[in-house]
């Protein structure tokens, strides 16, 4: 089996990938989208600079997928795709996320791998989100707090380190993984590392975000069985 990593340069992906090097299973290869036109990790906001530091630190080659700007799913189903293929051609055939809990968003992977022939899997699938935030910071991996979605915190929680004052400060609805989107984090050092990454916190900066298209809008609304909550802002800070 050759297996890829879907790499955000955060502390759940990061965690995964522990467990797997301890179960001797190693992926051969992390993958990552980044915007274009930024030439920044997609949503993290993280310069590429330092996923690529990151990648060295791991010794594990770096795919990245670039993406544009404003991209609609049709678009983006088309470009990952291709992408897939390729990297089909090179005998991968297992793809590797850390997601915890969002059913719909399992699915859809599933559905997409399954179109070229690819295998998922979810090491921290259906974990205690709140065990899982201490098995994190447990294990030894340091992470900072490079974006918030501003509905739900504060843009003083941007720049915090993720550890127990931080989950300890969040408020009720938020979870401790944020794996709502709530928020997003870089990590700099983890015991898979073979070195810390260097950096310095930069400006804050605010973004709004809304659907690419009608379709994108009523997918989402079905898809979580909500009201329209794509024009969100969120309150990046920058790490150079």
């Amino acid at each position: 089996m050759k297996s890829i990593l879907s790499w955000s340069s955060g502390k759940d992906a990061a965690y995964a990938l522990h467990l797997l090097i301890q179960k001797h299973q190693k992926p051969g290869l992390l993958l990552t989208t980044v915007n274009e036109d930024y030439q920044r990790v997609s949503m993290h906001g993280l310069r590429i600079d330092l996923l690529k530091k990151q990648a060295e630190a791991l010794n594990i080659p770096l795919y990245q997928i670039p993406l544009p700007k404003n991209v609609d799913m049709q678009h983006y189903n088309q470009i990952m795709q291709y992408h897939m293929s390729l990297l089909k051609n090179q005998n991968f055939n297992t793809m590797i996320f850390g997601d915890i809990f969002l059913e719909d968003l399992k699915t859809y992977r599933i559905q997409q791998l399954k179109k070229i022939d690819f295998k998922a899997k979810f090491p921290l699938w259906k974990q205690d989100s709140k065990k899982l935030a201490l098995q994190i910071i447990d294990s030894g991996i340091k992470a900072i707090v490079v974006s918030v979605n501003a509905k739900l915190l504060d843009k003083d929680f941007a720049g915090r380190t993720f550890d127990r004052a931080f989950l300890n400060d969040l408020p009720e609805n938020v979870d401790w993984c944020g794996e709502n989107g709530e928020f997003h984090t870089f990590v700099y050092d983890s015991p898979d590392f073979n070195r810390p990454i260097a950096f310095t916190t930069g400006e804050k900066t605010f973004k709004s975000y809304k659907p690419c298209s009608k379709s994108d809008q009523n997918s989402y609304k079905n898809a979580r069985n909500t009201e329209n909550k794509w024009d969100t802002g969120f309150w990046y800070i920058d790490l150079l």
